[in-house]
């Protein structure tokens, strides 16, 4: 998203925190109103006014909530209730993925500054992403290259493709032309793409094992590979095909935690929820042709190899449910009437 400063305009997204810190994120509309556990906002007492400002819930209206009666839903009647505050600001980035609609599961903030930090991702660059899920990763990327870098996500199903372009659409107000989504397997199109095109290379993918040797050949010597696995069977797999195949630097595997801290007073502690595990990252750089990646010589009476029970896990076990056509196709309608008010 361009960075904005002055007033609020109808079409772009706003943020609303109370004082207890629950936050609404919502898109400008000239007559539009959201609801509220505390009354209505009415979009016209944004429009117009600074970030930073605070605004007050109106009592809802009789007529609007007595819908609610006949619903069988009396409890929402106490959303007439006004005078509830709100700060209103312009949402940051990791603000906006966390609330855009989305169908699959989106990669955390604390894993994407950790792929675009390790990952080297720079202003400029050529990058190649496996799969662009509802587009988080991808908009981060795209932010971090610029308009002088090229992005080509490769997409295997044409209605996540659409969530996460419109997605960035609504995000920056028009298409990035500096985005090249591919709908195809990924396999199939990468073997399209030319020898050392590619200065980086982020694979969020089931067995991105299967995918090193034909990565290798599309980025150039020196080029940082990122890989997101969540389970201990895949970073074991990836990180063994790294290192036997010798086209590798020695991996650099990381995750990260996440714990929030409470300091009111003298009562300073860690708050009681955290973000814990959710996936590993990790880390290699791609040698030049024809050279070997060196490796440490291992003690002789170390055995790290062996499997306890020689039985080759089935892969498709590790897949994540898919999320229901139902549910995405209610994503789709959400981001087309957005991009509709743009």
């Amino acid at each position: 998203m361009p960075y904005k400063r002055g007033v609020f305009t109808a079409g772009e997204k706003v943020q609303l925190t109370d004082r207890k810190g629950n936050m609404l994120t919502f898109q400008l509309t000239p007559d539009g109103i959201t609801d509220t556990a505390h009354g209505q906002i009415f979009h016209a007492d944004i429009i117009g006014s600074e970030e930073g400002v605070n605004i007050v819930t109106r009592v809802g209206s009789s007529t609007h909530y007595a819908d609610t009666y006949r619903e069988g839903k009396p409890w929402k009647a106490s959303r007439r209730i006004g005078g509830w505050e709100y700060t209103v600001m312009r949402p940051r980035l990791a603000d906006y993925i966390l609330s855009m609609p989305r169908g699959a599961q989106i990669m955390y903030p604390k894993d994407i500054a950790t792929v675009l930090e390790l990952g080297d991702i720079r202003e400029g660059m050529r990058v190649l992403e496996s799969g662009g899920g509802s587009g988080a990763m991808s908009l981060h990327i795209l932010e971090s290259i610029g308009d002088k870098g090229e992005l080509t996500t490769i997409e295997l199903r044409t209605d996540f493709a659409r969530v996460c372009q419109a997605n960035a659409t609504l995000f920056y107000g028009q298409e990035p032309l500096w985005w090249n989504i591919i709908v195809g397997d990924f396999d199939n199109e990468i073997a399209q793409c030319e020898d050392n095109y590619f200065d980086r290379v982020v694979l969020d993918q089931l067995d991105p094992w299967n995918r090193i040797d034909e990565v290798h050949r599309v980025i150039a010597p020196g080029g940082v590979l990122s890989c997101y696995v969540t389970t201990t069977t895949q970073l074991s797999r990836l990180v063994e095909k790294l290192v036997e195949s010798g086209q590798w630097t020695k991996p650099h595997i990381q995750e990260s935690m996440e714990r929030s801290w409470k300091v009111d007073g003298l009562a300073v502690r860690p708050e009681h929820s955290m973000i814990g595990h959710t996936g590993f990252l990790v880390f290699s750089r791609a040698m030049a042709d024809g050279q070997s990646a060196l490796k440490k010589h291992e003690r002789p009476n170390k055995d790290t190899t062996t499997d306890i029970d020689e039985v080759e896990r089935d892969i498709q076990a590790l897949e994540l449910r898919d999320m229901s056509d139902k549910k995405l196709r209610k994503v789709l309608r959400d981001l087309d009437s957005q991009i509709s008010k743009l």
